[in-house]
């Protein structure tokens, strides 16, 4: 697909039924929860292996170091948290989005019954691998910007910033500036269905924490179904023919 078809399409997407949507995403979670897990497992050891390898060479301070707080309040503290973070989030970022990206190929597989010949590491291979480490950078470095210019043009860039990965998936012959434009359109044409899904699917997904706190791990997955959703219903896919079904919700 072009930038400009995918613009094409955003500018004829019709509104969607957020309980649809939510009722896709609940169907489509019982068929891909381990893989859901795998993923929130695998980006969790990776990044507390590099929160742990930052910690110990200073790059980041201790987290229970509380003389590095003392005298400082809220604002001072989050604005600075945005910069010392910023080094583990150009490290992780490239993972976290390698692996939802392969994460929404899967789905892609389970939603439309195809023969399963794709899994979470699909994008660390080959030329990809360049496309992750670039957009992954890019992720951290909006997110940190965002942050640092506090907490609302934090929670606006964070929908778009959703869209990286699942416009990544099915447009990998597109340019890294072409996937960060489009999932700025995207999310910015969606931002409030969006937000709307995500903030339902998250209290959901936070119910597993009354299963010994370990069942976030299963659950934490639902978050991130309804942006697969918004974005076959407005882009669909080309090669299966979703075509007719853009905006028919």
């Amino acid at each position: 697909m072009t930038f400009q078809e995918f613009e094409t399409r955003l500018l004829k997407a019709k509104t969607l039924d957020f309980g649809a949507i939510l009722d896709y995403s609940f169907q489509l979670f019982k068929k891909i929860w381990l893989q859901g897990f795998l993923m929130i497992l695998i980006t969790m050891i990776f990044g507390v292996l590099i929160a742990l390898a930052f910690v110990s060479i200073g790059f980041i301070p201790n987290p229970y170091d509380v003389a590095d707080f003392q005298g400082l309040n809220f604002f001072t503290i989050y604005a600075n948290s945005a910069v010392k973070n910023l080094p583990q989030s150009l490290v992780l970022s490239p993972v976290l989005l390698g692996l939802m990206a392969g994460f929404y190929r899967v789905c892609r597989q389970e939603d439309l019954m195809q023969e399963k010949k794709d899994d979470l590491f699909y994008f660390f291979k080959g030329e990809n691998s360049r496309k992750v480490m670039v957009l992954g950078v890019v992720y951290a470095l909006i997110t940190a910007v965002a942050q640092a210019l506090f907490i609302i043009p934090y929670i606006y860039a964070s929908i778009p910033l959703l869209y990286f990965a699942v416009v990544f998936a099915f447009n990998e012959e597109l340019s890294e500036l072409e996937i960060v434009k489009l999932s700025f359109k995207l999310g910015t044409k969606k931002w409030f269905l969006t937000f709307g899904l995500v903030f339902i699917t998250g209290i959901i997904a936070m119910l597993g924490i009354l299963a010994c706190g370990v069942g976030v791990l299963f659950t934490m997955p639902l978050i991130y179904l309804p942006i697969y959703f918004i974005y076959k219903e407005v882009v669909g896919f080309d090669d299966f023919e979703e075509l007719d079904q853009i905006g028919n919700i």
